[in-house]
């Protein structure tokens, strides 16, 4: 969303809730302290509006559904990640699904006020329905996502085995979305993917997913390089969302011996620095990163790191931006705000929700590359990102 235009949003929201719970009064409050930001110089238009539909409007408006609309508008105009929930929301959002954890192997994260598709896994039941980093899903069995707070999008995949959520997805070239019914499955966890190029002396890993379990058997790998005609490392972190930031700071720290990997800081947030630990590096070896707009969360801390420290070329696409920190406050009526508090920056400083991160290479990638929307754990024939990651690292010495 534009800066402007979510300034804007936010301001019209309070403006409309200051009606609601304070009158004119709040209004006037508010206008006598507004000069330090732009956004509220339309306060004045803004009460109009509201008077106008109070007075105007063809049927008396529910203030209650009215406060409710206020209020998801106003945080979800913040960022991706900031959600109200009113209370049978919030009960939902407590009281999980308990009667099993089966998915449909898919990352959503709001996107120009819908859902969109952050990733999906191998031989799941999204990748099996052809759905693509991307894709728009406006709506979650008849719940339009535009309405959903981001905190509840990915609980509604969750549910029984057996069971099938339908999510309607906006195609390229069809003006009107499709309704695609997914079955509920246990999807398990992908194994690590290792490919040798052995004319290259090139090892290629794919992690699928980041856990401290898993940078610990890349570190084991990498060590067993050691010793053998493998002297050059292809880490492909398309795709990859899951982990937390410290998996994604740790993998990092693999390849450095040095240097800072982030900062997390905040308002009222206090500034953090994270730095590599050179008892933590097992490699100098050459290193190229591959990355997509899939490659959300930690992967992105890793790559962000990686590049900055000019460590490694970071190749592929621009990344999805997708790493903060939030904090969730239970309002008296059983409501609750779920903000962000923190933002993760790179090295050089940049956002990673803002600016996510930009490929040192970048790779133009139609969006229909990978054939039937499958994804695969082996790279796909006719990889683009692959092939100019390959000629890169070629290119480095060993």
């Amino acid at each position: 969303m534009h800066p402007l235009f979510r300034r804007l949003v936010f301001g019209f929201s309070l403006c409309l809730l200051l009606v609601l719970l304070g009158g004119e009064y709040g209004l006037r409050v508010l206008g006598a302290d507004s000069g330090k930001d732009g956004a509220y110089r339309q306060i004045e238009v803004y009460s109009e509006v509201l008077r106008k539909i109070q007075t105007d409007y063809v049927t008396v408006p529910s203030i209650p559904d009215v406060t409710d609309g206020a209020l998801h508008g106003l945080l979800d105009s913040l960022d991706s990640e900031s959600s109200y929930l009113s209370p049978s929301e919030y009960k939902i959002y407590t009281e999980r699904p308990t009667g099993g954890s089966a998915q449909v192997g898919m990352t959503l994260a709001k996107r120009f006020g819908y859902a969109a598709v952050v990733s999906t896994e191998p031989d799941s039941p999204a990748a099996k329905g052809n759905f693509k980093d991307g894709d728009v899903i406006i709506a979650i069995d008849g719940h339009s996502t535009r309405e959903l707070p981001a905190a509840l999008l990915n609980l509604m995949l969750e549910g029984k085995p057996g069971t099938v959520v339908t999510l309607s997805v906006i195609r390229p070239g069809k003006s009107d979305p499709d309704k695609v019914p997914l079955t509920r499955a246990e999807v398990a966890t992908p194994n690590l993917f290792v490919q040798a190029y052995a004319s290259d002396g090139i090892v290629y890993l794919k992690p699928m997913t980041l856990s401290a379990a898993r940078v610990d058997t890349m570190a084991a790998r990498i060590r067993a390089m050691k010793g053998t005609s493998e002297k050059k490392i292809l880490l492909d972190l398309r795709d990859v969302t899951t982990g937390t930031p410290a998996d994604g700071l740790r993998l990092a720290n693999l390849f450095l011996d040095k240097g800072t990997l982030a900062t997390l800081s905040g308002q009222h947030f206090a500034t953090q620095t994270f730095s590599a630990d050179p008892k933590l590096d097992v490699t100098s070896a050459p290193l190229t990163v591959l990355v997509n707009r899939g490659t959300a969360g930690a992967a992105e801390l890793t790559a962000a790191a990686l590049e900055d420290n000019k460590r490694a070329d970071v190749v592929g696409e621009r990344t999805f931006g997708y790493e903060s920190v939030q904090k969730t406050m239970v309002l008296p009526d059983g409501a609750a705000v779920i903000l962000t508090v923190a933002e993760y920056e790179t090295p050089s400083g940049k956002k990673i929700m803002q600016s996510a991160v930009t490929p040192t290479v970048a790779v133009d990638v139609e969006s229909d590359q990978n054939l039937d929307g499958e994804t695969a754990a082996a790279p796909p024939k006719g990889d683009a990102i692959l092939d100019k990651g390959l000629a890169v690292l070629r290119a480095k010495s060993a």
